[in-house]
């Protein structure tokens, strides 16, 4: 092994080199984005280009330039074995890493979409009617859990109140207020009257008196 790197060119060993160093750390990236990890945590160097990038769709990123390098790498190789010049080979690896960044930043920008297109915005909860889940305490003085309808699903959530009396498993509160970090504020209210049909009242048969107006 130590043979046969020691007798390539040296454009042929920096590839190699860039390769095999890029695969390695690119598999560790994507494992730890695809499996629930922070693949931020491999150095500080993603969050400052980030912050940088701006938000939304993020091209100079560390998980990005990690992917360019690895192909940068391996199309360096295939065009140095296929008998390609120097200046080609450069300038199809360089094209080459560019399409990888911009394939893995529209890659992670559609996770993110997805990510956030399913989190809960508290605010959603506002003028929800619900019922108390746990007992919440006056004041706020502890508290409680109520169960709401939010985006179309019925979730249990952490709630407090300002009501001088606790509010009770089995109450029906309407959310009034959301604190910053996500906590219900609730009061006592009523259950939704239901429009209801009321049947219409028959005329009684056997009382056919007419009404004389003279």
């Amino acid at each position: 092994m130590a043979e046969w790197f020691s007798n390539l060119e040296f454009l042929s060993k920096v590839y190699w080199i860039i390769a095999i160093i890029g695969s390695v750390v690119f598999l560790g990236v994507m494992l730890m984005a695809f499996l629930g990890g922070d693949a931020d945590d491999l150095g500080d160097v993603d969050s400052d280009i980030d912050s940088d990038a701006g938000a939304g769709f993020h091209f100079i990123t560390f998980k990005n330039l990690i992917g360019f390098f690895t192909i940068f790498g391996w199309s360096g190789i295939a065009c140095i074995d296929a008998g390609l010049s120097t200046p080609l080979t450069i300038i199809i690896s360089v094209i080459s890493g560019l399409l990888m960044m911009v394939i893995m930043a529209a890659l992670f920008y559609f996770i993110n979409k997805l990510s956030d297109s399913g989190t809960l915005n508290y605010k959603n909860a506002l003028d929800a009617v619900g019922e108390v889940y746990l007992t919440i305490g006056a004041d706020r003085s502890s508290m409680g859990k109520v169960s709401v309808n939010v985006q179309g699903t019925v979730r249990e959530l952490d709630a407090l109140t300002d009501s001088l009396t606790p509010l009770k498993s089995g109450t029906i509160i309407k959310v009034v207020d959301v604190t910053s970090n996500g906590i219900l504020i609730v009061d006592q209210t009523r259950k939704p009257i239901e429009a209801k049909a009321t049947p219409k009242e028959e005329l009684g048969e056997g009382n056919g008196y007419l009404i004389n107006n003279e």
